[in-house]
């Protein structure tokens, strides 16, 4: 609390407070390291607001979180700490760990405690990068269409990959320091799924969980660092499918932890830590996915259509492709046979040969039906279900939070839907501020929230067909995000 007869200076300096309170369901399995609800707390200028970041893959709708967990949490940071609900901002970091049933009281006291424990203090914004740790997972192909990289279903052949999408390998950076020159907090905006896992299988913050201690360990003096997601709709770790390898977080999570640190030494913290908020809620219209659904389905029909009767089950596949591998040229017997056949002209090696490659292309041409069956039933599910929950809401718009907020130099515009990377990208291009950065899955989760362009290909990709928007929803989200920055720059 300011104290009356402090000078009107030291009354308007920004304070802040941060805390963390572990969130880990420890009965749910093996535990790797531990997920964290963390709160940031910023008063200034008359304004209180709450920044806080939740292991966890989204606040609602799917997950360990439930849809009435912002409610209840903004509801109780009111009645108890005098912060406004528009003024609590809260990010999941998407990772897919397992958090406790009681995550929404451990977020009020790690709040609670934050407050309690504000200091005035010094801020800093900038960047860094770092483009080794991910890639964006939507892959064109010569067909026109794009396939996606998931676990849920194989990759096209090679041959049909002809380009890939693109990255943000900017890292968006608010340092906040005592003034006696100690960090406090640094809150990093980077963007890619982190979903990487351990290789033990436990529960796990993943890369982002990791760089966080990296930060922290490195920083020392107690700082608490904040992972805010960016928009990592279709983004994800580096050689995600890796197959060579156990799936590890932990090195991915370091390099960007170092990179974090890296860029910190550049960042110099100063006394103007104005703070400004602006806060809207849109209405995002629906898609009737009506018409999609019936074109997938009649494509799952040609694709079953097209199997080709073939004598040879995978076990004799596999020992006439190895046999192929190791002699292409005489591939059923000894080459001698070969050449004995030839001096008697007889050909039976040669002609069962010929059938034997016929049914190998036979098989191999099945399963890259049964390849693309899988991608189609996969998203077929995901459109069944949009299209359900978009007809049992009466094609009412989703009503989804935009935030815009700045600290200092430090902007930060939010949605709570999965942005695909290049939104973030248009909404960074005209903003009028130097350090504005994007972040998804805030306040809420509305599922992917791809580019339109991207949902001309809806049935195809995961992030095109686990969405209930339509395409315009994009043009009315990055208007309303550029109205938002330029309020912020009065504020």
């Amino acid at each position: 609390m300011t104290s009356a007869n402090q000078a009107p200076e030291a009354m308007d300096r920004l304070r802040a407070g941060v805390a963390r309170v572990d969130i880990t369901d420890y009965a749910a399995g093996p535990v790797n390291d531990p997920l964290y609800v963390k709160a940031l707390v910023l008063a200034g200028g008359g304004l209180t607001v709450a920044i806080i970041t939740v292991d966890a893959v989204a606040l609602g709708e799917i997950g360990y979180i439930g849809n009435d967990y912002l409610p209840a949490v903004r509801e109780r940071l009111r009645a108890e700490l005098c912060i406004e609900p528009q003024n609590v901002v809260v990010n999941a970091s998407h990772c897919h760990g397992v958090v406790c049933a009681d995550v929404a009281e451990r977020t009020v006291q790690a709040v609670a405690r934050a407050s309690q424990n504000m200091v005035p203090v010094r801020v800093g914004s900038g960047t860094g990068y770092e483009r080794r740790i991910m890639q964006n997972r939507r892959l064109r192909l010569r067909d026109g269409r794009e396939a996606d990289v998931r676990h849920a279903y194989p990759l096209p052949p090679d041959d049909e990959v002809v380009g890939i999408g693109p990255v943000d390998p900017e890292i968006g950076i608010l340092r906040i320091d005592r003034l006696d020159g100690r960090p406090l907090a640094v809150v990093f905006n980077f963007a890619c799924h982190p979903i990487q896992g351990v290789p033990g299988g436990g529960n796990t913050a993943d890369i982002s969980g990791f760089a966080c201690r990296a930060i922290e360990r490195g920083l020392g003096q107690d700082a608490v660092a904040l992972f805010v997601q960016g928009c990592a709709g279709d983004i994800n770790p580096v050689l995600y499918k890796d197959v060579d390898r156990p799936r590890d977080a932990e090195p991915l999570g370091n390099v960007l932890g170092l990179s974090v640190l890296d860029a910190l030494r550049g960042i110099a913290p100063d006394d103007g830590g104005d703070l400004g908020i602006v806060h809207e809620v849109l209405r995002l219209p629906r898609a009737d996915l009506a018409p999609t659904i019936a074109a997938l389905e009649e494509e799952r029909e040609r694709l079953l259509r097209s199997l080709q009767s073939t004598s040879i089950n995978l076990k004799a596949f596999l020992q006439l492709v190895t046999r192929s591998g190791l002699a292409p040229e005489f591939p059923s017997y000894y080459s001698h046979g070969y050449l004995h056949e030839a001096d008697t002209d007889a050909e039976h090696l040669k002609r069962m040969d010929d059938l034997n490659r016929e049914q190998v292309q036979r098989y191999r041409a099945n399963c890259l039906v049964m390849e693309q069956l899988l991608r189609v039933r996969e998203n077929l599910n995901l459109l069944r279900m949009h299209q359900a929950q978009n007809e049992n809401a009466g094609w009412a718009p989703v009503e989804a939070e935009l935030v815009g907020l700045r600290v200092g130099n430090f902007v930060l515009v939010t949605s709570p839907g999965e942005l695909s990377v290049q939104i973030g990208l248009n909404i960074k291009a005209v903003s009028p501020h130097e350090h504005t950065f994007v972040a998804g899955c805030t306040n809420g989760y509305i599922y992917y929230a791809p580019t339109a362009e991207q949902l001309e290909n809806r049935g195809w990709a995961q992030e095109d067909s686990d969405c209930v928007l339509a395409p315009e929803w994009q043009a009315l989200f990055e208007g309303r995000a550029q109205a938002a920055l330029e309020r912020l720059r009065d504020c």
